[in-house]
């Protein structure tokens, strides 16, 4: 007997109530969207779709990471490692002075006494890299040279590092829903739905923002004669004038938890602190050796080169773990400051090598065009129904509309970020969403032509027609998984709304026309059915 349990009645009912409820607000003027925002608590409907890039518009920048700056770096590490560790072995691995070379990709050194000291010092050399290649040549020269999947490595973490660290930084200008994904092996597509002009975000994204702190080399500053434990960098915001700085930092930025824009006593902006655990540590020892002494911080500028922003004096001991870094700034300067900082700095250099806008009116003629094919596709799709299914058609075109809700309600509460692949998705599965009716309806009109009545035409019809739905949509979720598992950008976007399409459709089918065919079998109670 074709019937529903009562706690599946409610849950229809409850789910089709929650799914109008949110998916209203994308219907809302912007105005009204703000607001609920902003005054209704987040677990209540207030969400809308984000649009993407190419219907909103905004910026689309291809990143390029120098790469060979840090594995420039890594061999200048590796040379001076293989010095320290040769120089602590016993007994004592001597080299020739001078032969120590930073190549491309390694490093090389003369020892000299090769037959004596080769074994120890190949030992060591292995241990400056797990990819680490070491040949010892009958002349007592020895390189060190990484294999092909040592600089795979350590390009593949330089990316990974860049993109997390641009997702930070983007996320903390409010930006909504970026794009941010890797293309090819050294550069990083970056999508910024909604910013019409890139050059502040360039700007962000460009900087490594590597923050060291320093004390002053004023032995080297009297004497203006500079040695090689001495760094002269220009002061931020006073054209030529420059300070001389120990090179080796004593603390580095990446010991900080927090920064933010602030004000001191004088109402002058400045940027507030804090250290880790271990940071602060460092930092009152450092603070509390060196009272009555400058103290140095450096910060890359816009070309990646370091220039002190700020000098003071050490008056006390600093213990609290948090500080302030004032300087010549403006509010919006100690804002970015800030910002780079909570972010981290980057572990390369970032070049735009693609700049393009897409502008608002190539988003909204998108929208046009998607809206005019999914009117097209509704029409259509409910004439074919209507006509070929009576009043069970009008329930399938009924169900179809509240799939479409729910597809849109499912997308506002993920905060998803619709394109037009995404659109595509969701106009295909208007086409597909009353399949499963149609096999329904088929199956019932079989039942009949066999002399069913019509209460037991249908119930048969819902049940055997269930087992072929769930297989057909099931293959269906299958490929859009994979798609989604295994594709990116525009592929993504247009499996995420198969897949929901899918779901909501499967539900609509089976439940929710099931329930309106019973209601009105209920009602009107049939004795012949014209299907």
């Amino acid at each position: 007997m074709l019937q529903i349990e009562r706690w599946k009645i409610i849950l229809i009912v409850v789910l089709s109530a929650l799914g109008i409820a949110y998916a209203a607000p994308n219907l809302l003027p912007e105005a009204q969207r703000t607001w609920l925002t902003e005054h209704v608590p987040g677990w209540m409907p207030n969400k809308t779709i984000n649009l993407g890039l190419d219907l909103r518009g905004g910026s689309h920048l291809l990143l390029e990471a120098d790469t060979k700056a840090v594995l420039a770096d890594h061999m200048k590490s590796m040379r001076a490692t293989a010095i320290s560790e040769l120089g602590k072995a016993k007994p004592r691995i001597l080299f020739v002075l001078g032969s120590v070379a930073v190549k491309e990709n390694g490093i090389s050194l003369k020892l000299q006494d090769p037959v004596r000291d080769g074994d120890e010092a190949k030992r060591i050399a292995r241990k400056l890299d797990p990819n680490a290649v070491v040949n010892l040549s009958d002349d007592g020269t020895m390189s060190v040279m990484l294999d092909e999947k040592g600089i795979n490595d350590i390009n593949t973490q330089v990316i990974e590092q860049s993109i997390e660290i641009v997702r930070k930084r983007v996320d903390e200008t409010g930006t909504k829903e970026p794009i941010i994904q890797r293309q090819g092996s050294s550069r990083i597509v970056v999508q910024l739905p909604g910013v019409d002009d890139p050059t502040h975000m360039k700007q962000l994204l460009g900087r490594t923002a590597k923050m060291t702190f320093h004390l002053m080399d004023e032995d080297a500053m009297a004497s203006g004669q500079l040695n090689l434990s001495s760094l002269k960098v220009p002061v931020h915001g006073m054209t030529g004038r420059t300070i001389v700085v120990r090179r080796d930092a004593v603390l580095g930025g990446e010991r900080l938890t927090d920064a933010r824009p602030s004000f001191d006593q004088n109402g002058s902006p400045v940027v507030s602190f804090k250290f880790d655990s271990m940071g602060a540590k460092v930092f009152c020892d450092i603070t509390r050796e060196n009272v009555g002494k400058p103290f140095a911080i450096l910060m890359d500028d816009d070309q990646g080169k370091p220039e002190a922003i700020t000098f003071p004096t050490i008056n006390e001991p600093i213990c609290g773990g948090a500080g302030q870094i004032s300087g010549r700034f403006e509010t919006k300067e100690v804002t970015d400051i800030a910002l780079l900082l909570r972010a981290g700095a980057l572990p390369a250099p970032l070049n735009v090598v693609e700049e393009r806008t897409v502008g608002p009116t190539l988003g909204s003629d998108s929208i046009a065009a998607g809206k005019t094919a999914a009117i097209y596709a509704f029409v259509a799709v409910f004439l074919l129904m209507a006509l070929s299914y009576g009043l069970f058609g009008l329930f399938a075109n009924l169900a179809l509309i509240l799939n479409i809700v729910f597809i849109f309600a499912v997308l506002s509460m993920l905060q998803a970020t619709l394109t037009l692949p995404g659109i595509a998705g969701i106009i295909l599965t208007i086409g597909i969403a009353v399949d499963a009716n149609v096999l329904v309806y088929e199956r019932i009109r079989e039942e009949l032509r066999n002399g069913r009545s019509v209460i037991s035409a249908i119930d048969k019809g819902y049940l055997h027609a269930r087992g072929t739905i769930i297989d057909a949509n099931l293959t269906t979720l299958i490929v859009a998984l994979i798609l989604f598992s295994f594709g990116s950008g525009p592929v993504k976007g247009f499996a995420v709304a198969m897949t929901i399409g899918i779901v909501t459709s499967i539900f609509c089918a089976l439940m929710l026309t099931r329930l309106m065919v019973l209601t009105w079998l209920r009602q009107a109670k049939p004795s012949t059915l014209d299907l």
